[in-house]
Formats: structure tokens, sequence, C-alpha cells
């Protein structure tokens, strides 16, 4: 299931900008070993869902995973083949913006070898260039 907020006060926003670097973030909270962003962008529900599937088969349901991101920012696209103008295009997905030095997940309970292929593959599914925290 894709992550969503169940409800938002606005239905579209502005883009913004994409901050460089994130140090709030930065460390671990809940488990021993984490997966970071090295460089900033943008990542859809769509792929956080599927680098958390990705890592959850490496685990063979050993352990636990936290995700440290929450899709909230409503991504719009305008149809293909429309002229410029006539407004901002109908919401398309939700998205992150993440810095770099943001941790996207974290993993306990499991040894470090195994954890360290988990990520590894599921870092291979999302947009951004990631690092493993030990």
């Amino acid at each position: 299931m894709l992550l969503q907020p169940k409800k938002t006060k606005y239905k579209k926003i502005q883009k913004g900008k994409l901050s460089r670097f994130d140090f709030r973030s930065n460390k671990l909270r809940f488990g021993s070993i984490g997966l970071k962003a090295a460089k900033a962008g943008t990542i859809s529900s769509r792929q956080i869902e599927a680098a958390r599937q990705a890592i959850v088969r490496k685990l063979n349901r050993k352990g636990k995973l936290w995700i440290r991101i929450f899709p909230s920012v409503p991504i719009t696209a305008k149809p293909i083949e429309v002229r410029m103008g006539k407004g901002k295009g109908a919401l398309s997905h939700w998205g992150v913006k993440v810095s770099a030095g943001t941790v996207l997940f974290e993993i306990c309970g499991i040894s470090k070898n195994i954890a360290v292929t988990a990520f590894k593959t599921g870092g291979a599914k999302l947009p951004v260039k990631t690092i493993i925290l030990l």
C-alpha cells in the first residue's frame, strides 16, 4: 500500500526549494543500522514502497524496519500534449523532499552483513545516492 496523507489543508502546493543538508534527522533514532541520503532529491511514495519491499525480502521476516520519511508533498503534472497555461496540473502522486544527510530507513535485530546487503538493494530503488550508517 502506498503512503499518502489522510487529509491535507491544501490540495496543491508551490514547488519550493530543496535544502542541501539536513542536521535534524541525520542520526539513528530507533535502529542500529540505517540508510542515509547522500544527495538531496525528491522521492515518490512508489519508490519508498519499492525500497521497503526490497529490504523486507532480504530480511526474511527477521528484525524490525523503520521508515523515517513520509510523502506529504503533493506533486502535480499536466497531461501530455497540453499547451502551456490554463492553470496548474492535477495531482499526480505524493512525494517527500529529502535533504542530504536525512536518514531514510533504520533496521535493528539483524546481523550486520544481512542489513548491509538489504540496504544496498533498497538503496538501488531510490533516485538519490545513499550511504549505509553502521
